[in-house]
């Protein structure tokens, strides 16, 4: 990542700190080439593509933050779920491969997750806890996908 950071960049409108924090609300601004700042809830996520699609590489690529939030979902509902029966749950990690279409269409043909677990579970909850992951937020709205509209104002 470069020194200087998108919402204090000149170029930028506005801060990270200046956006009212309002759930259910993404803003993205463009900063330059390919380079973006995304705010979240006061947040800042710095969104780039690598150089050899032309940009810095300056921030994961809104494909990479999808499925990071997917990812995040998961490791969400998987401590909550080792928390809820008092397991361990330090150290857990999730990792998520993926695949992307090559065929034109740009759109993600598979994704896997893969949780690594602090402490080995036995098979009746690791069932379980993959029940409760594969239900998590984010992997439902990929279930039943929601409207998806494009204004302009």
């Amino acid at each position: 990542m470069t020194a200087t950071s998108p919402t204090r960049d000149s170029r930028f409108p506005y801060s990270a700190h200046s956006v009212t924090a309002s759930p259910g609300r993404i803003e993205v601004a463009h900063v330059s080439d390919h380079l973006f700042a995304a705010l979240v809830r006061g947040h800042e996520l710095t969104v780039d593509e690598p150089v050899e699609a032309g940009g810095d590489n300056d921030g994961p690529t809104a494909v990479e933050l999808f499925v990071t939030s997917l990812a995040s979902c998961a490791a969400c509902d998987a401590v909550r779920f080792l928390r809820l029966l008092h397991l361990p749950y330090d150290q857990l990690r999730v990792e998520a491969d993926f695949a992307t279409a090559q065929d034109g269409a740009p759109r993600l043909l598979s994704v896997r997750i893969r949780i690594l677990l602090p402490a080995p579970l036995n098979p009746v909850l690791r069932e379980t806890l993959c029940a409760v992951v594969g239900r998590c937020a984010v992997h439902n709205t990929l279930r039943v996908p929601p409207e998806v509209t494009v204004e302009f104002g």
